[in-house]
C-alpha cells in the first residue's frame, strides 16, 4: 500500500498576501481539490499543515484524511517531507510526494505513479511533462525511509534521490501535468487564462 503525503504546509510567501492553497478551482479550495483526488486512488492520505493550518485544514473538513501539523514547517519542505514520511502507517510499502500547489495532476496522472510503483516497488519514481522535464510527483520505497531523517533546509528530498541514481525511473504525464505549480498571482492569473 502507498501513501501519499499531500504537502501543504508552505507559506505562500510569493502570493502578497494571497493564501495559493485557498485559491478556488471551479468553487472549490485548490487544497481540498488536491486532497479529493489524493482520496479517490484509494491510498491512505497525510496532509502536511502548517503549524497554525486555520483556513486550510477548515477546507478539508469531513474528508477521511489524516491531518499532521508541522510546527517547524517554516524551516523549509524537507521539514514537512521527513514529519510526514515519519507520520507514514507502517504498512506503506512507499510514499508519493504530492505537492498542493500543482493543480494539473488528475487523479488519472496519481493512478499512473500508483500502477508504476506496483511494477517497480523498489524505484523511485518520478513523474515526467511530456517534453521530458522531471517534475512531481515523486514516490520513494519504503527502504530509502531511513535518509528522510537527516533532511533539513529547504531543498525537499533532493538528497534522497542523489543518494541512489540507480534506482530512479521516470514516468512520463500529459502535457505539463507534472511542471505546473502556482506560486505568484501572475502563475495563477495565467494559468486561469489557459483553463478558459
Amino acid at each position: 500500500m502507498l501513501g501519499i503525503l499531500l504537502l501543504a504546509a508552505g507559506q505562500s510567501s510569493r502570493m502578497r498576501g494571497q493564501d495559493k492553497l485557498m485559491q478556488t478551482v471551479q468553487g472549490t479550495p485548490l487544497i481540498a481539490r488536491m486532497a479529493r483526488r489524493a482520496l479517490a486512488t484509494g491510498c491512505p492520505v497525510i496532509v502536511c499543515l502548517p503549524g497554525h493550518p486555520g483556513a486550510r485544514a477548515a477546507a478539508l473538513n469531513g474528508m477521511d484524511l489524516n491531518l499532521l501539523a508541522v510546527a517547524d514547517a517554516d524551516q523549509g519542505m524537507s521539514h514537512t517531507i521527513r514529519a510526514g514520511i515519519a507520520a507514514l502507517p507502517p504498512q506503506c510499502t512507499g510514499a508519493m510526494i504530492l505537492p498542493a500547489d500543482m493543480p494539473d495532476l488528475t487523479e488519472t496522472d496519481l493512478s499512473t505513479m500508483i500502477d508504476a510503483h506496483d511494477t517497480h516497488p523498489e524505484a523511485i519514481l518520478r513523474g515526467m511533462s511530456a517534453d521530458g522535464r522531471a517534475g512531481h510527483p515523486v514516490v520513494f520505497p519504503r527502504t530509502t525511509f531511513s535518509g528522510f531523517a537527516a533532511l533539513s533546509g529547504d531543498t525537499g528530498a533532493r538528497s534522497v534521490i542523489a543518494a541512489h541514481p540507480d534506482r530512479l525511473h521516470t514516468v512520463p504525464l500529459p502535457d505539463r501535468h507534472a511542471l505546473t505549480d502556482l506560486d505568484t498571482p501572475e502563475q495563477w492569473a495565467a494559468w486561469r487564462t489557459r483553463q478558459r
